[in-house]
């Protein structure tokens, strides 16, 4: 195959994966709510299981409802059989996944499930199997064909089984109420767990990175200043004296009311006065509360009313890796 043929390949596995995904969207419906509510009122915990790449994707699935606050834990049917449920509690729920639904081992496990009388969520494409009829709720995850092109290896299949799963898992977290400390209990040597547990100090913008204009500057400078420091906004003033902050929004909203005459505007005219603050020694996360309060994505640090730095929300998360409540 050429480059281009290998690249067109990809392209093809990659829309195929879309589109079983798509169909997926159309299929979540009212039992997907029973199965959230189910999971979130709980006191027990979730028994994720699987075979074959059904059984990774379980894995995985475990993995994330933990990551967010939820006690999951992988059991394989297998050795379900062999004396691993006895790791089942009366209070417990369980998550079974299947593409087919009619799976050897999935089968011989399911009269075993019901007998300890817990909740059975089925994740199969076949409403009509086995698996389905035993489940006390479905979760029908249905793809028309495989990106696999022979039609055998479990691709699309597994994908629609993970992003599924990924949907419950943080959901849940939503209903649960889990929130950024309670990430940062279960995340401590996580890169994200270290960044909010950082001091501002750790991570605030110092020195000649901290983009400064002064207030009679045109909009030709706040320009080249904000474009120069990369932090989507500049401060007025100097170190010393500074009179206000100007963003990205600022400059939005500035454009919206004066229109043509903005380029006759200084800094000064367009500028938030007195712009949030913020202690060099409190964590990344209480900054992260502050942000999310007020809409902002910046603040200035303070100490004994004398300039520090400033701390953007980007370096809070990490660049790039923006995920928290949409910010």
């Amino acid at each position: 195959m050429t480059a281009k043929e290998i690249i067109e390949a990809g392209k093809e596995v990659l829309a195929a994966e879309i589109e079983g995904l798509s169909g997926v969207l159309a299929q979540v419906d009212e039992n997907f709510a029973r199965a959230v509510d189910v999971i979130a009122s709980s006191p027990g915990k979730v028994i994720l299981t699987g075979v074959g790449k059904s059984g990774i994707v379980a894995r995985k699935i475990a993995s994330t409802l933990v990551s967010l606050g939820t006690n999951s834990i992988y059991l394989h049917p297998v050795d379900g059989l062999h004396g691993d449920l006895g790791v089942i509690a009366k209070d417990d729920v369980a998550i079974i996944l299947s593409n087919s639904g009619n799976t050897r081992e999935i089968t011989d496990l399911l009269p075993f499930l019901k007998r300890f009388g817990i909740t059975l969520i089925g994740i199969t494409g076949g409403i009509g199997s086995q698996l389905a009829k035993a489940s006390d709720i479905v979760l029908s995850c249905r793809v028309e064909k495989e990106a696999c092109k022979l039609g055998l290896a479990p691709t699309t299949s597994t994908t629609a089984q993970l992003a599924l799963g990924d949907a419950l898992a943080v959901v849940v977290s939503e209903v649960k109420g889990f929130g950024r400390d309670d990430f940062k209990g279960v995340h401590p040597a996580g890169t994200l767990g270290r960044q909010l547990m950082s001091s501002i100090s750790d991570v605030m913008i110092t020195g000649k990175k901290v983009p400064f204009v002064s207030g009679g500057s045109g909009m030709d400078e706040v320009l080249k200043e904000m474009t120069a420091k990369k932090l989507g906004l500049t401060l007025v003033g100097t170190v010393d004296s500074i009179e206000g902050i100007v963003t990205d929004g600022d400059l939005r909203r500035a454009l919206e009311k004066h229109g043509s005459a903005l380029p006759a505007l200084t800094a000064r005219d367009i500028m938030t006065k007195n712009p949030r603050r913020i202690s060099g020694d409190i964590l990344a996360i209480e900054a992260l509360d502050m942000m999310e309060k007020h809409q902002i994505t910046s603040l200035l640090v303070m100490d004994d009313e004398k300039f520090r730095g400033v701390v953007h929300l980007h370096d809070l998360l990490g660049r790039g890796n923006l995920a928290i409540k949409g910010l």
